[in-house]
């Protein structure tokens, strides 16, 4: 990471929650069930290989998990983001994340860094890969492309050994095995149709199993359904 030491300024959780009305037109107003709004808690929260207490997902199929523990986001996004969707109300939180990072960003911090936070050991996994929900959120039907090309996509953590944390933690680096192997450089060999960088990554045992597999398919010219994934049902006419 950068000079300065991250903190967490903001430690969020929620559980899945259904929203919107059955009887809307527009499929951005639809019901959908998500966890993707999260509260903020102060003091201490206990962190468990499979993530934060009073945390939960909707589709556990593709979030959360132990490869997945934890989202973590740059606080310095916001700005970008509230002028970009011209609202004032995208603040810590917009996106889903549990831990809202005062410094460093996708391109200060690498796939495998070992992080001490709190009484907790954690370590970078992937980026976030990001789904329709967000866009659904914040009824922007281009928001989840959005956060993918910008690379804005924040990162995921799994917990190498369990502890609290709370909000005011420094994220303190403790190892970097990889250091050309920023999330910025992941979502570009994973976004960015560059198969070389693909490849280099694909061999990097610290990234997650279903990023590696997808990275090898990107290698040899495969790319999966990004479409699907990104517009879900914000499509449905």
């Amino acid at each position: 990471m950068d000079a300065e030491s991250p903190r967490i300024v903001s430690l969020r959780v929620g559980l899945p929650r259904e929203w919107g009305r059955a009887d809307a037109a527009d499929p951005l107003e639809r019901p959908w069930t998500s966890a993707i709004h999260k509260e903020p808690v102060r003091g201490p929260v206990w962190l468990s290989s499979t993530g934060l207490a009073g945390d939960g997902q909707a589709d556990t199929r593709v979030h959360g998990g132990p490869e997945k523990a934890v989202l973590a986001y740059p606080l310095s996004h916001y700005d970008y983001w509230r002028e970009r969707l011209s609202r004032e109300d995208v603040d810590a939180g917009a996106f889903g994340e549990n831990w809202v990072l005062s410094a460093g960003d996708e391109s200060t911090v690498c796939i495998g860094d070992v992080l001490r936070v709190g009484g907790a050991r954690v370590q970078v996994s992937q980026p976030r890969q990001p789904c329709w929900k967000p866009a659904r959120r914040w009824r922007s039907k281009e928001l989840s492309l959005l956060l993918q090309q910008t690379g804005r996509t924040g990162w995921y953590v799994r917990v190498l050994e369990e502890g609290h944390v709370q909000e005011g933690d420094v994220v303190e680096l403790l190892e970097r095995p990889f250091p050309a192997f920023s999330v910025a450089f992941a979502n570009h060999a994973m976004h960015g149709h560059a198969p070389d960088a693909a490849a280099v990554l694909a061999d990097c045992p610290l990234l997650t199993p279903g990023w590696r597999e997808s990275l090898r398919r990107r290698a040899q010219g495969t790319r999966g359904d990004d479409q699907r994934r990104l517009l879900g049902p914000n499509g449905d006419v």
